[in-house]
């Protein structure tokens, strides 16, 4: 009959199930593979695979007690980890979202929603277009690589057993203000813009006030919204290499990766 050591047990939950947590915990909540049209048995089986990859190449692990008290404050932090580099990304994806959210409000197209699969919300038409654009080019350009290593590097960085710093949590809230100055200055130009517009459409009123401007000006900035919207997309390449290398950036600093 095989039996195993207190130690032996401790040695292997060590140095697979540990990576594991903060690997599945990524998976779970990072964007495209972490969103609902991925079963969460997907997941796993992805998590596994990356697992049995990862774990040969990481350093030795100290044993201790599988049983104890410390091995669930470990799984905890691992969970932690994992976490909060996902939603890092997320705030990433959300913020294209959010940006033809408000796009959608001004240009009175919030009106034209969907269904969201990915969150099972409804979402404006606009908001759901740069979402799938975003995510179709993070894929194109290997981002999800780019993720999967700077996850190797933090068993590096990050070790396990070693606890996260202050500056991490200070660094998280900051990235939250990164990503609605970033949201801002995207739709920045399209809110100047339809501004532009409707104190045209003030002015008219004033100057002649026979004109129906309900009738007339909400068509016009449905249409003009469209345009704007259209001319935005021709530069939007640029400015989504801008924020996706920030955004990378970032990911690494927050992993103390190189």
């Amino acid at each position: 009959m095989l039996e195993l050591s207190a130690e032996q047990i401790g040695a292997w939950v060590g140095s697979f199930m540990l990576p594991l947590f903060r690997i599945a915990s990524l998976l779970m909540v990072m964007p495209i593979i972490g969103t609902k049209l991925v079963p969460g048995r997907v997941r796993l089986y992805l998590a596994l695979a990356i697992c049995l990859v990862l774990v040969p190449t990481l350093p030795p692990i100290a044993p201790f007690d599988a049983l104890s008290l410390r091995a669930v404050f470990l799984i905890a932090q691992e969970i932690l980890i994992g976490v909060m580099l996902g939603f890092s990304l997320q705030l990433f994806f959300h913020l294209f979202s959010v940006a033809g959210q408000i796009i959608a409000v001004q240009t009175g197209l919030a009106f034209a929603s969907m269904l969201d699969p990915s969150n099972g919300v409804s979402v404006p038409v606009l908001g759901q277009m740069l979402l799938i654009l975003v995510t179709l080019l993070f894929l194109a350009m290997n981002g999800h690589l780019l993720v999967f290593e700077v996850l190797a590097e933090s068993f590096v960085t990050l070790p396990i057993g070693t606890g996260l710093s202050t500056n991490h949590y200070w660094e998280l809230v900051a990235k939250l203000s990164w990503v609605l100055a970033a949201g801002l200055l995207l739709v920045l130009p399209a809110i100047t813009a339809l501004l532009v517009v409707n104190l045209a459409f003030g002015i008219m009123t004033r100057a002649a006030p026979q004109l129906n401007i309900i009738s007339i000006g909400f068509p016009m900035t449905l249409v003009i919204g469209l345009v704007i919207f259209w001319l935005g997309l021709s530069d939007f390449l640029a400015q989504y290499q801008l924020l996706a290398s920030e955004a990378l950036q970032w990911l690494r600093e927050l992993a103390q990766a190189r």
